[in-house]
C-alpha cells in the first residue's frame, strides 16, 4: 500500500465489478472552482409552512397526524405507481417496458430542526423499526421485487425539504446497482461458499486501516474502493441478509452506528453534512438469496470544506469514477473526530 499513498492507481469494487481511479497527489492542488454557500442549521422546531411537520396540510390536502415519533405516508409525487401498465415495446435497439411500484415517505421525527446526527439513539431506533416494518410490508406485495430505503440529506443533494425524512421506492424490477451487487455476490458465494461482504469484513477487521466505528453488531468503515471523498459503509458482523433478520439488540446497535456516522460527518466540517444514504439488502422476489449481506452506503459530496464539493464530471462521466484522497486518508480523518455533535455544547 505504501507505493499507492502518493501515486495514481485504481482499485476494484467486487460488489459492482467496477474500478475507481485514485489520484492522491491531486489533493495538493489549489482550489479555484465553485464554492457553495454554507447552510446554517434550521432552528424552527415546527415550521407552519412545512408539509412534513405534524398537524400541517400537505399539497394534496391531506392533514398530517399529530405524530410523536415516525410517520409514513404514500408519496404525493411518486416516481412509481402501482397501476402502471405492464406493456412492453421493442424495435431493434429501442426497448422499453412498464414499471410499477410504490413510493413512500418516512418522517424521522416531528422535530423540524433535527437530523439523524442530532437525534437521540433511542429515537433513531424507532426509525430503524419503521424501516424494518416498511421493508416487510412492501416486500410482501405482489410484483414488488426490490425495496430501496434511502435518504437524501441537504439541499446540495437535491433534498426539497429540510424536515428529517427519507424515502422508500419499491419496484417490480431490481434497479441497476443492487442488480450488479446481486450478480457479484452470487458469483462469489457459489465459488467460495461464503458471502462476499462477510469475507471482506474479515479482511477489514484484520487490517483496521479503514474502520471508523464498531459495536457488538455493526462496523462502519470507508470501503477500500470508495468513490466519494468521505464515503462510508455500514456492515453487520454476522450474516444478515435483510432487515427483518435483525434482533432487537442489533436494531439498537444499527441506530447507534447511524448516529456515530452522521455525527462524525457533521463534525468534519462543522456543518449539517449533506449525503445520499441507502440500504442494500436481498431482493423481495421470494428467493433465499443466501449470497446477500444487508449493508448501508453513505455517499457524501463534500470534498475540502463545508462549501467545496466533489463534482462527477469530465473523466468521471466519460470514463469512470476518480478520487483525490485515498480511502485510508479519509478514514483517518473521520476516525479522529469526536463522537459528540459539535452543536451539543
Amino acid at each position: 500500500m505504501n507505493s499507492f499513498t502518493d501515486h495514481p492507481h485504481r482499485r476494484f469494487n467486487p460488489l459492482t465489478g467496477e474500478w475507481v481511479l485514485v489520484s492522491p497527489h491531486r489533493a495538493k492542488r489549489p482550489w479555484q472552482g465553485q464554492v457553495e454557500d454554507d447552510v446554517l442549521p434550521q432552528m424552527l422546531e415546527h415550521d407552519p409552512d412545512c408539509y412534513l411537520c405534524a398537524r400541517n396540510t400537505r399539497i394534496n390536502g391531506a392533514v398530517n397526524p399529530d405524530y410523536k415519533h415516525t410517520f409514513v405516508f404514500e408519496n404525493d409525487f411518486a416516481a412509481l405507481t402501482p397501476d402502471a401498465p405492464a406493456e412492453s415495446f421493442e424495435d431493434g435497439l429501442l426497448k422499453a417496458e412498464g414499471e410499477s411500484g410504490v413510493c413512500r415517505v418516512i418522517c424521522f421525527s416531528p422535530r423540524h430542526d433535527l437530523t439523524l446526527a442530532r437525534m437521540a439513539v433511542d429515537d433513531i431506533a424507532k426509525v430503524v423499526d419503521t424501516w424494518v416494518e416498511q421493508y416487510q410490508d412492501l416486500g410482501a406485495m405482489p410484483d414488488i421485487n426490490h425495496v430501496q430505503i434511502f435518504e437524501n440529506r441537504g439541499a446540495m443533494m437535491g433534498c426539497s425539504n429540510p424536515h428529517p425524512h427519507g424515502q422508500i421506492w419499491a419496484s417490480r424490477s431490481v434497479p441497476n446497482e443492487p442488480a450488479k451487487e446481486t450478480e457479484n455476490q452470487r458469483a462469489y458465494y457459489e465459488k467460495n461458499g461464503k458471502p462476499l461482504l462477510m469475507a471482506y469484513l474479515e479482511q477489514e477487521l484484520a487490517h483496521r486501516e479503514r474502520i471508523l466505528f464498531e459495536n457488538a453488531s455493526f462496523v462502519v468503515l470507508v470501503p477500500y474502493w470508495a468513490v466519494w471523498p468521505f464515503e462510508t459503509m455500514v456492515l453487520p458482523k454476522r450474516h444478515i441478509r435483510s432487515m427483518e433478520e435483525m434482533t432487537a439488540s442489533e436494531r439498537m446497535d444499527l441506530a447507534e452506528a447511524m448516529s456515530k456516522t452522521t455525527i462524525r460527518y457533521d463534525n468534519l466540517f462543522r456543518t449539517s453534512f449533506p449525503y445520499s444514504m441507502g440500504f442494500h439488502q436481498r431482493p423481495t422476489d421470494g428467493e433465499a438469496h443466501d449470497e446477500w449481506v444487508m449493508h448501508a452506503h453513505f455517499y457524501p459530496p463534500l470534498l475540502r470544506s463545508a462549501t467545496v464539493k466533489k463534482f462527477m464530471v469530465g473523466f468521471e462521466l466519460l470514463g469512470g469514477p476518480q478520487r483525490d484522497l485515498t480511502a485510508e486518508q479519509a478514514a483517518d480523518r473521520l476516525r479522529g473526530l469526536a463522537d459528540t455533535h459539535y452543536l451539543a455544547g
